[in-house]
């Protein structure tokens, strides 16, 4: 079972290895992700040959290295900014996060009449990979910097967490419940895998 592969790229007369971590677990597809740190993950269903795991990667390479440069420029560019004053301030950190729990509470109720859809309870936290999740029980949780972004974005997660009310999978019928609510979605979570982590 191969845990981590190196990825070789080149650039010029520059070159390295990007080290990407394989991990297993119970599901059908082999997935890819660029995480917002740089960090490559691929995630493979149980008992996949090593033969195929590292044919999965060859094929993407090309992909891996182009959205590695592209988290580790936007990182560099995130550094560079100057630190935002809820950082510094925890009386505007609370006030905002009540602010989204207010806003997503709002939106929630709204988005749930129109998908015909129930839920339990809404928690806002600060997660450290995920924007939103629903668990099992029906139970939400959103990041509160959502509240610092544009209004849209806000909607497509919950959005994307109410339709896991329907599917809990991200399956293309579940895709097709996000996109009868938002037909733009993709535009959506571009903008959100592009600049989530500027915020």
């Amino acid at each position: 079972m191969i845990k981590k592969v190196e990825i070789g790229w080149r650039q010029g007369e520059r070159d390295g290895e990007i080290p990407a971590e394989v991990v297993y677990s119970r599901r059908r597809n082999l997935g890819l992700e660029v995480q917002a740190d740089g960090r490559v993950v691929v995630r493979v269903p149980l008992r996949t040959s090593d033969q195929a795991v590292l044919s999965f990667i060859k094929g993407r390479q090309e992909w891996i290295v182009e959205k590695w440069f592209a988290q580790k420029r936007r990182l560099e560019k995130k550094q560079a900014r100057p630190r935002p004053e809820y950082e510094t301030n925890p009386a505007l950190e609370r006030a905002l996060r009540e602010k989204a729990r207010v806003r997503i509470g709002e939106r929630a109720a709204y988005f749930a009449v129109q998908m015909g859809v129930d839920y339990g309870r809404i928690s806002i936290r600060a997660a450290k990979t995920r924007w939103g999740s629903c668990s099992g029980a029906g139970n939400l949780n959103f990041h509160w910097k959502l509240i610092l972004m544009p209004p849209e974005i806000l909607d497509y997660v919950v959005v994307h967490e109410l339709a896991h009310r329907r599917e809990m999978n991200h399956s293309p019928r579940f895709w097709a419940i996000v996109e009868a609510v938002l037909p733009d979605y993709k535009v959506r979570r571009r903008w959100l895998k592009e600049h989530g982590g500027e915020v």
